[in-house]
């Protein structure tokens, strides 16, 4: 436990919040900003508020499919089926054989509603969860991060589940022999086959790792803006006499959270839809023949 009079700065406040919770035994050990990309740790929130989200998104389309009706729709149908329509038609336009668009399509919704679950819960105040927590563990110092995209892993692992759905399919399609023939033989002709092999499958971790990237940088990034607009709160508090505060720096604080806020809920849906997108477009990829 911490002391009273233990003074946090700014620098030491980031750290906190970007840091994993790795262990149940002790809530303080943590992945450390220094091993960012060491996949040797196991970054339990961000999959417990993963299979959550996941859990839940599951839960919203079913309950959309269930309760739907063949009179007029209600809201929440409405928005399902209008969602639903608007995936399909773009899988329509990228994947052209009917029997894989009846797994991909809802493959990609699926995809797309997880993501922005996941994605939305950098719109809740920075600390009300990591408190909650550090309350129910008696510990200050407790780590929890409940953005499960701005966690390398979790955007990697989503990517190399795109990557195995290309593979499956390039097989299905083509055969396991079809597909290693055009390992071997494009881009370049059978003629220089080892070469090509290598240039597919740099092709394939190029792809999975960009995929991944671009949704974890987005999400990190944003999630290192609203720490620091967080920070403006404390530096207005800082006195701790309201008669002494300065308002031009509350004013900007609040217009900085707000302005911040409004713009994050187009990057958290571009950016699940942006997700989906590629991973259509991969796996469409993988139906065509070179």
């Amino acid at each position: 436990m911490s002391s009273a009079s233990e003074t946090v700065t700014a620098a030491d406040y980031i750290k906190h919040h970007l840091q994993s919770l790795t262990s149940l035994s002790d809530v303080t050990k943590g992945q450390g900003l220094q091993n960012i990309a060491d996949f040797s740790y196991i970054n339990l929130d961000a999959i417990f508020f993963a299979v959550v989200l996941g859990a839940l998104g599951c839960f919203l389309l079913r309950r959309g499919a269930v309760t739907a009706t063949a009179g007029v729709p209600g809201r929440f149908q409405a928005a399902v089926e209008l969602l639903y329509e608007f995936v399909d038609d773009m899988c329509k336009g990228i994947i052209h054989n009917e029997q894989s668009r009846k797994v991909v399509a809802p493959l990609g919704l699926t995809l797309f509603v997880w993501i922005f679950l996941m994605n939305a819960m950098d719109m809740l105040p920075v600390d009300l969860l990591p408190r909650v927590f550090q309350g129910m563990t008696g510990e200050h110092h407790a780590l929890l991060r409940v953005v499960p995209t701005a966690d390398l892993n979790t955007t990697l692992a989503l990517a190399i589940g795109v990557l195995l759905t290309c593979i499956y399919y390039s097989i299905k399609i083509k055969g396991f022999g079809g597909w290693m023939h055009e390992m071997f033989s494009a881009p370049f002709g059978p003629k220089l086959g080892p070469i090509n092999f290598v240039m597919n499958i740099m092709e394939f971790f190029s792809k999975t790792v960009s995929h991944g990237m671009r949704l974890f940088g987005n999400m990190y990034a944003g999630e290192l803006v609203f720490m620091l607009i967080a920070l403006l709160g404390g530096a207005w508090a800082a006195s701790g006499s309201v008669s002494l505060l300065d308002p031009v720096l509350f004013i900007f604080h609040i217009l900085a959270g707000l302005a911040w806020a409004i713009f994050h809920i187009l990057v958290i849906t571009l950016q699940a839809f942006i997700f989906m997108a590629l991973a259509f477009v991969y796996i469409g990829q993988a139906h065509d023949h070179h």
